[in-house]
């Protein structure tokens, strides 16, 4: 169920995706309410799931992960009978940033980080084509980033 946001909701929730640092006070000045009213409303948001978590963003080049490839998964028929089999090992990886599954020619969409490609060569051959049910795997190799973003239209 989709939950109704007024402007203030999205004003705040506007101000987190970019700082969730921010005291509720900050936020409730820089939105136009009282802090009280203000801290109730982050409450809600996060009650009602709106509000995921926080973490903090790593800057991904700055630690070593300097290659980005996004791999197109096709599973075979008996894959497909097994798709928690392969969510499951999916989820394990720790280079499997996201994992989308699709309606097309192909079935799951990673993005993958690692530090080069041989990393990531290591990971298809020791990890991610020892899955079973995998039929086919097609990489691309980002060669630059446009756009990053986890901040949401609101």
């Amino acid at each position: 169920m989709q939950s109704v946001l007024d402007s203030y909701d999205r004003k705040i929730l506007a101000l987190l995706q970019e700082d969730a640092s921010l005291s509720s006070a900050q936020i409730a000045e820089q939105v136009g309410l009282s802090q009280s009213p203000c801290w109730r409303r982050i409450q809600r948001m996060k009650e009602e799931g709106i509000i995921r978590g926080q973490v903090t963003l790593l800057d991904r080049k700055k630690i070593g992960l300097n290659t980005q490839i996004f791999a197109e998964v096709k599973l075979n028929a008996h894959g497909r009978s097994n798709f928690t089999e392969f969510t499951e090992a999916i989820r394990g990886f720790p280079e499997v940033l996201e994992c989308y599954v699709l309606m097309g020619a192909v079935d799951f969409l990673l993005r993958i980080v690692t530090a080069d490609i041989e990393a990531y060569e290591r990971f298809f051959f020791e990890k991610l084509s020892m899955v079973p049910g995998i039929q086919e795997v097609n990489s691309i190799v980002a060669l630059s980033e446009i756009k990053s973003t986890t901040s949401l239209p609101v």
